[in-house]
């Protein structure tokens, strides 16, 4: 890591230092991180002064360019959140610069491939849902909403600045901003009732690699070797020259849409993934590197092995393992999020659902709002039990032809639905898996019986006639499967798989 921030500072030198400079992301219509020290930098000439005064407050901070890089930088307190715009003074050698029309509320940094590079405006024969509205009506929020659109570059070595600018949230600029952070910082500002700022820093097709620093590409066998002759999967050229700019411009957190280009490697995935995201803590220097990150799951589709595969339900479960194992991170669940005629169109246009998602659990786990349910249900574990005449009498009424279950009936407990699912019988898709190995139509359903349950909370019973014996259940466990099985706040089961016990 030292590594890095060496080369940094050689980068910085290549910048003149004859003119006071800040990087485009300082731009008019800035947007800065309540309640913080938020992080401003430049350069100027070697060794030189450099003056800061912010207009809410009036205070000024004084700091001296580095001797050899001409690289400064000052941590400015910021106030509360507030509708009101100020102004920030930069003076350095003779010259002066101002950024007009800031205002203070809460960033976040999104970061993925097409699905969250996804403009309101939608891609080719790819609409946004409910874009027109949200286009419309975007002007509501000039005052609250402001989104930097970072555009794609691809750099060899890490960079010091990138194109950039804030642009408020207007008709005239809404339709290129990303679908999914709009939608995420417009429902945001609805809970906090105060601004927000988004980044959008994505590429379609780029695979996490493309993310990640050279010096820990280096330690994977793949190395720097691309995955395709195709540039957007060309790895660490996304960091050095997108994200690598930005590090250290204090945010709240980062919003995750990526791992199309990754399917078909769940596990590589888990520790890749996690590698870059402790990565991107260290370089952003806030606090504890524990800034939080949430991301995407991976939208239902016709992956290589089609609709009935199963490289998109493994990767899905490799992302929900992520947050188990990777501290202050979550994944919001999204299989229900797409139409039948969908399953060949990569970019689902429901991504109004997917940023309130994100920004439920944002508002639950980073601002402590209460009343809303964020986490969606996910299995928990299961017990096997001989099948009642209550049991029967429920599979009998769901297939006539063959009333038995073999004396073997599976309780499934889940999470996060401790009142329930939004449906008590005709539940579809789950499976299970008999002794041969071979998957079948499960039945499934809602007990009322509260009796011999080890804790209150959430739970069905399964049987499958067909199987001789249960070995194996699974739910939604397809590349193109539309969840149907919600809690009662609208959030769908996670798609899992899981072993019965002592099968």
């Amino acid at each position: 890591m030292k590594k890095v921030f060496l080369l940094v500072a050689c980068l910085y030198a290549s910048v003149s230092m004859f003119a006071l400079n800040m990087p485009q992301v300082f731009s008019d219509n800035l947007m800065l991180q309540q309640r913080t020290s938020a992080r401003l930098w430049g350069w100027a000439l070697e060794g030189s002064v450099v003056n800061v005064v912010t207009g809410w407050d009036g205070k000024e901070y004084t700091t001296t360019a580095d001797k050899t890089s001409g690289r400064w930088e000052v941590l400015v307190s910021t106030p509360a959140a507030s509708y009101e715009t100020y102004s920030i003074n930069i003076k350095g050698d003779g010259e002066e610069r101002v950024i007009n029309n800031v205002l203070i509320g809460e960033v976040w940094f999104c970061c993925g491939q097409s699905n969250m590079e996804m403009p309101l405006m939608g891609f080719w024969n790819c609409p946004v849902e409910g874009a027109n509205e949200a286009i419309a009506g975007a002007g509501k929020y000039r005052n609250a909403i402001r989104v930097a659109t970072i555009p794609k570059t691809r750099a060899t070595e890490p960079q010091s600045d990138v194109e950039c600018r804030w642009d408020v949230s207007q008709p005239a600029n809404a339709p290129l901003f990303s679908a999914v952070g709009y939608f995420f910082a417009r429902t945001l500002t609805d809970i906090l009732d105060v601004p927000v700022g988004i980044i959008n820093c994505s590429w379609g097709g780029s695979a996490v690699e493309g993310w990640m620093p050279k010096e820990i590409l280096l330690t994977y066998p793949d190395g720097l070797t691309p995955q395709d002759d195709e540039d957007y999967h060309e790895k660490m050229v996304m960091y050095n020259g997108m994200l690598f700019p930005l590090a250290g411009y204090t945010v709240r957190g980062f919003l995750w849409n990526q791992g199309e280009s990754n399917v078909g490697k769940p596990e590589e995935y888990i520790e890749r993934f996690s590698a870059m995201v402790r990565h991107w803590r260290f370089i952003w220097r806030q606090g504890d590197d524990k800034l939080p990150i949430y991301s995407v799951e991976l939208p239902p589709y016709a992956y290589g092995d089609g609709p009935d595969g199963l490289t998109g339900p493994d990767f899905r479960v490799a992302q929900h393992k992520i947050t188990k194992v990777l501290e202050n991170s979550g994944c919001v669940a999204t299989s229900d999020l797409v139409y039948d005629y969908e399953t060949n169109q990569v970019h689902g246009c429901r991504k109004q659902e997917i940023g309130q998602r994100l920004a439920y659990m944002a508002a639950t786990r980073d601002y402590g709002v209460g009343g809303i349910v964020a986490d969606a249900p996910e299995f928990e574990y299961m017990t096997v039990d001989e099948a009642s005449a209550e049991d029967n009498n429920v599979i009998a009424g769901t297939i006539v032809a063959e009333p038995k279950a073999n004396g073997q009936v599976l309780q499934l407990y889940f999470t996060n639905a401790q009142d329930g699912f939004d449906r008590t019988v005709n539940i579809p898709d789950f499976e299970a898996c008999d002794s041969q190995g071979n998957w079948h139509k499960a039945i499934v359903w809602a007990s009322s019986a509260w009796q011999n349950v080890e804790r209150q909370g959430a739970f069905l019973k399964l049987a499958c006639p067909e199987a001789d014996r249960i070995t194996a259940v699974r739910y939604c466990y397809k590349n193109f499967l539309r969840g149907k099985l919600h809690n009662l706040r609208g959030l769908p089961l996670v798609p899992f798989v899981a072993q019965v016990p002592g099968e």
